[in-house]
């Protein structure tokens, strides 16, 4: 997660380089900023007002932390504020550290979460105030957002938690094995609406139904010398397509290393947000299982299939065999996933 955090004082700095260095030592990529007067004194890097620092963190960090009170960040980040699936998350935390209010996009964004990791930092309280963690009830955006799944529906997500508060039961599918138990209010039978946690495209079993996509699907792609972005899209949507499977199941693409400066591949994958991991013909020769050989790509690769050797490359199993069109070869494979509730 990269975060980014504001003080504003001596004694906000102080606790903010505690806080940097702790979540530093977490994991996280963490940065700490204060107004350009006390930067030479704190040796700390400088802001070079408020409103330019909130405009460029809100875009590129995952979460902003203000050191001081609410209502400097409240005004710092209103003519941002877009979206609760997009949103970054937005904490701020007094210079005490006694509370840390999550003040934006506390599920999906993870400002939950992260307030409560603050306090847990400073011996403070986290001011959680969202209805779902108020009741202690389960709450399907911020559990999805954990796992990282695409939520297909926002509306369905947020008539989940209203039902959940309500005490109605919500129901559950999934095509992975679940370890434990669901969640208080959650069935595995029939209910009116529910949830399911799928890679597929087909039709929910709910009147009101929210898809979470789990992003577990590797392509492996192969195509000619030259072949142009547009080719490339259309052959994978169309393979994901008859296949009834989700693009927002797609975790990443896997070639061979001949093709690490393909264009248009390179192209496709920057504008899908996908990552390209290129491969030898060595490496791929080492993948597991029976593949489509072609007497031709081995001539020209040294390996006698590009697409399904390098979509299982990250494991797991073919569920799309090499299709082939305009110049572009396409497979997939799923990744294993289990869930739970914990």
């Amino acid at each position: 997660m990269k975060l980014a955090m504001a003080a504003f004082t001596a004694r906000g700095a102080a606790l903010g380089r505690q806080l940097a260095a702790a979540l530093t030592a977490e994991g996280e990529a963490c940065s700490l900023a204060v107004p350009a007067r006390l930067a030479p004194e704190l040796d700390l890097p400088a802001m070079d007002s408020l409103a330019d620092w909130t405009a460029r963190e809100f875009a590129r960090a995952d979460g902003l932390i203000f050191v001081g009170a609410c209502g400097i960040a409240v005004r710092a980040i209103a003519p941002h504020v877009k979206d609760k699936l997009t949103d970054p998350a937005v904490a701020a935390v007094d210079e005490a550290g006694r509370w840390v209010v999550p003040l934006l996009s506390g599920h999906v964004g993870g400002a939950n979460d992260l307030a409560r990791r603050i306090a847990d930092l400073t011996g403070g309280q986290a001011a959680v105030s969202t209805a779902t963690d108020v009741n202690g009830l389960f709450a399907v955006d911020q559990w999805a957002a954990r796992q990282g799944f695409a939520i297909e529906d926002r509306t369905a997500a947020k008539a989940i938690s209203a039902a959940l508060l309500a005490g109605e039961t919500v129901g559950f599918a999934s095509e992975f094995p679940v370890d434990g138990a669901l969640p208080k209010g959650v069935t595995a039978g029939e209910a009116n609406i529910g949830f399911s946690v799928s890679a597929k495209t087909e039709a929910l079993p709910f009147g009101t139904g929210l898809r979470l996509v789990p992003r577990v699907l590797r392509l492996g792609i192969g195509c000619r010398r030259g072949t142009t972005e547009e080719a490339i899209a259309a052959a994978v949507d169309t393979a994901l397509a008859e296949h009834g499977l989700s693009a927002k199941a797609v975790a990443g693409v896997g070639t061979i290393d001949l093709k690490k400066d393909e264009t248009g591949l390179l192209a496709f994958c920057e504008h899908r947000g996908w990552k390209l991991n290129c491969y030898s013909a060595e490496e791929l020769l080492r993948a597991e299982g029976e593949f489509t050989p072609s007497d031709f790509v081995k001539g020209v690769t040294g390996v006698d299939n590009v697409c399904e050797r390098s979509a299982v490359m990250g494991g797991g199993q073919l569920v799309i065999r090499k299709r082939a069109a305009g110049g572009v070869t396409v497979a997939a494979a799923l990744l294993p996933l289990r869930l739970t509730f914990d």
